[in-house]
């Protein structure tokens, strides 16, 4: 079997470590070729038998889905999720609305779509773009508690980003992310990682922004498994398989959720989440559940395996 680990063309040194670390382990095993989604990729990717997809970049509206979509029409198998999964989640308020639907919690939330100016606001809420990921957009000042810096933040959302404005009610408490591999009945819930950012400096917001998350890291305090009650933590773990089920995800997927006074609010859903050794969160819930970097590599591809028979 000769196996492809897929990436984008234009990857930071975060991204090109992931690539060359997933590639690393994949070889260990099995014969393995790094190709990039480049416009000879179609005629490249037909000499291989499986995909292992890094790919989370895309056009001007769209992330995620081309590689999939691609190898779809190919009939080429992958590891993770599918294009229409991808897509959804994606878009943080169609998830947000199937969320809701299934009865999975998730904080009270307004769109304004460009052009759509906020008259009034009820609660202290946290303004984001729609269609990003990463904390794109998000910045100390996303969090509002007044009409007048809630219509500021619409309008910069829909200037800068040409998307919707998200505004969602800002759960001040503990945040947690919830890792899972595999599918079905063999689906597993990783240990949960609390994010802690009570060990940041004092000016710094004490929610992932985009500074905190791409600069802060190492001063971060992350706590796996994380510090909640027991019956919390079960039902969490309940409320991440029905998510995984109603959105399709397959193979892995990472979950942000804040806590509050033993409420759950599940706040986005990645289907792609980023594999970097020690860095991404899915990679310390693992090795708090006894995978190496290796392993949890490894499993990923194999349970994709087992789903693709």
């Amino acid at each position: 079997m000769r196996i492809a680990v897929v990436h984008d063309c234009d990857i930071s040194d975060e991204e090109r470590l992931m690539v060359d670390s997933v590639y690393s382990a994949i070889s260990k095993k099995y014969d393995c070729v790094k190709i990039a989604f480049d416009d000879d990729f179609v005629k490249k990717i037909k000499n291989f038998d499986y995909v292992f997809n890094l790919s989370n970049k895309g056009g001007k509206e769209t992330k995620q889905m081309h590689v999939p979509a691609v190898l779809d029409k190919l009939g080429i198998p992958y590891t993770g999720s599918n294009a229409y999964s991808h897509a959804v989640c994606l878009d943080k308020i169609t998830t947000k609305i199937i969320l809701r639907h299934y009865g999975i919690p998730t904080p009270d939330f307004e769109v304004y779509n460009i052009g759509d100016t906020p008259i009034d606001i009820k609660k202290v809420s946290i303004v984001k773009p729609s269609r990003e990921g990463s904390a794109k957009g998000i910045t100390r000042d996303s969090v509002v508690d007044n009409i007048e810096d809630l219509r500021k933040q619409v309008e910069k959302v829909h200037r800068e980003f040409k998307q919707p404005a998200l505004v969602e009610e800002f759960i001040d408490g503990i945040e947690v992310s919830v890792g899972l591999i595999g599918n079905n009945k063999n689906l597993e819930v990783l240990p949960i990682l609390e994010i802690d950012f009570s060990t940041l400096p004092e000016n710094l917001e004490r929610f992932y922004s985009y500074e905190v998350k791409h600069y802060y890291g190492e001063q971060t305090n992350y706590v796996c498994p994380a510090r909640i009650d027991k019956n919390v933590e079960e039902k969490l773990k309940d409320y991440a398989r029905k998510v995984f089920k109603v959105l399709s995800l397959k193979d892995y997927a990472r979950m942000d959720v804040r806590i509050r006074d033993d409420e759950i609010y599940f706040l986005e859903i990645n289907s792609l989440p980023q594999l970097v050794p020690v860095y991404s969160d899915i990679t310390k819930m693992a090795e708090a559940a006894g995978y190496s970097y290796d392993e949890l590599i490894l499993k990923i591809l194999e349970v994709s395996f087992k789903r693709n028979k």
